[in-house]
C-alpha cells in the first residue's frame, strides 16, 4: 500500500486537519508501513478532464483577486471576488481562499497520482486522506469541495480499468460524483447518507438510480437520523454483494469521509464510530481488487484523525494502542488521549421496518433494471 500528498504546509490557511491525521499516523509508525509518495501537482490539462474552461479560469481569476487584495493590505473577503463568482459557487460555504490555485492543483494531483499507481499496477491499494472532495461540479464550487479530484481519479482509472466502483460513505451525498458518471454504465455510484429536508446536499433519493446507458448505475442508500454502527453496516453488508455480483467492478474507489461519526459538529445527524468504517472498508479490502481509499468530511478534527489512523492500521494490518503516543498534536486528543471514538445518545430513527424496506427497494431496483455488465 501506499499514502500520498503531504504538501499542505506551506499554504494559508494551515489544513490542521490534514497535519492532525498524517502526525497521528506517523505517531503510531504507521507510514514505515507503507511507501509515502509526494505527488505531482494537477496541471490546467488534468483539470480540464473534467471541469469546465471557464471554471478553471474563474478560480484562477478568483485567485489573482484575492493575491491583489492581500498585497494591497485590503480586506479579504466575498465581495471582493470577481462579479460572476457566485455563478461558480464561489461565496458562502465556498469561500475564497489564499493560494486557491495551488489548493486545488494539489487536492487533485494527490488522487490523480494515486490512481496512476493503480492503472501502472504499482501498488494494489493506495491512501490519499487529503482527498474525497465529492460536491464540485463541472462548472462549480459546492459544499467545501472547489474540485472534484474524486472525478479526476476515475477518470484516470477508465484509462486502465473497464468497470469502476465508486463508494460514498461520508454523510452527506455524493451528487457532484454521481452527476459526473450518472449517464454511463463503466461506473457505478453507491453511496450511504443521510437525506432530509434542508439537509445538504438535498439529493441522493434512492429513486435516483442514473440516466440513459447509466440506468441502474446510481445506488442510494437514505438513511434517517441517529444511524448506528449497526444500522450502516448492516445496510452495507445486505447491498454491496449484489452491487458486487451483477456489476463485476475491476477497481475500487471508496471515499470515507468521516462527517458520519458521533458528535461531528457539522455532519451533526449520525452517530456512528470508526467501527463502522472498518467494517465497511474490510468488505472491500476481502474482494482483492486495487483499490483507491480517500477521505472526505470530518469536521471533528480529533476524531477524524482517529478514525482515518484506525483505517490505515487496518489496510496495513497493524493493531494499535488505545493511549495515543505523545506527538505534535498531542493536547489535541484530550482529556482522555485515547484512540478510540465512543458513540453518542443519539436515538437511531433507522427502524427494522424502515431498512427492511430500504434494502428491499435497492435489490429490487438492481432486478429490474437487469444491472449485469
Amino acid at each position: 500500500s501506499t499514502t500520498l500528498n503531504k504538501n499542505f504546509r506551506h499554504l494559508e490557511p494551515s489544513f490542521d486537519n490534514a497535519s492532525m491525521v498524517h502526525s497521528l499516523i506517523a505517531s503510531y509508525d504507521l507510514h514505515k508501513k507503507m511507501t509515502c509518495i509526494s505527488p505531482k501537482q494537477a496541471n490546467q490539462h488534468d483539470l480540464r478532464t473534467f471541469h469546465s474552461e471557464s471554471y478553471i479560469s474563474h478560480l484562477k481569476s478568483a485567485d489573482d483577486s484575492t493575491i491583489a487584495n492581500a498585497e494591497s493590505d485590503l480586506d479579504s473577503d466575498d465581495d471582493d471576488l470577481p462579479e460572476d463568482s457566485a455563478e461558480y459557487g464561489l461565496g458562502f460555504d465556498c469561500p475564497k481562499i489564499k493560494d486557491l490555485q495551488s489548493f486545488v492543483k494539489i487536492i487533485a494531483g494527490g488522487t490523480i497520482s494515486a490512481a496512476k499507481l493503480l492503472t501502472s499496477q504499482t501498488y494494489d491499494t493506495v491512501i490519499n486522506w487529503c482527498g474525497g472532495w465529492h460536491h464540485a461540479q463541472r462548472d462549480e464550487a459546492s459544499g467545501f469541495c472547489y474540485v472534484n479530484d474524486v472525478v479526476l481519479g476515475i477518470t484516470e482509472l477508465k484509462k486502465k480499468f473497464e468497470r469502476v466502483l465508486y463508494i460514498d460513505l461520508d454523510v452527506h451525498h455524493g451528487d457532484g460524483v454521481e452527476n459526473a458518471f450518472s449517464f454511463t454504465p463503466t461506473v457505478l455510484t453507491y453511496s450511504v447518507h443521510h437525506l432530509s429536508q434542508g439537509y445538504f446536499p438535498g439529493t441522493g433519493a434512492i429513486s435516483s438510480i442514473g440516466c440513459g446507458k447509466g440506468k441502474g448505475f446510481c445506488v442510494n442508500i437514505p438513511l434517517k437520523e441517529g444511524a448506528s454502527n449497526g444500522t450502516f453496516v448492516s445496510v452495507f453488508k445486505r447491498t454491496m454483494p449484489r452491487v458486487i455480483t451483477n456489476f463485476r467492478p475491476s477497481v475500487v474507489v471508496i471515499q470515507c469521509g468521516a462527517d458520519g461519526l458521533a458528535g461531528d459538529p457539522l455532519g451533526a445527524v449520525f452517530n456512528l464510530t470508526d467501527t463502522a468504517y472498518k467494517e465497511c472498508l474490510q468488505i472491500v479490502l476481502e474482494l482483492k481488487l486495487p483499490t483507491m481509499i480517500l477521505g472526505g468530511g470530518g469536521y471533528n478534527k480529533a476524531n477524524t484523525a482517529r478514525c482515518w489512523t484506525n483505517l490505515t492500521a487496518l489496510v496495513t494490518g497493524q493493531k494499535l494502542d488505545v493511549d495515543i503516543p505523545e506527538h505534535d498534536f498531542f493536547e489535541e486528543y484530550g482529556p482522555d488521549f485515547q484512540l478510540r471514538i465512543e458513540a453518542g445518545y443519539r436515538p437511531d430513527k433507522n427502524s427494522k421496518d424502515y431498512i427492511d424496506a430500504l434494502v428491499l427497494e435497492v435489490l429490487e431496483a438492481f432486478r429490474m433494471e437487469g444491472v449485469v455488465v
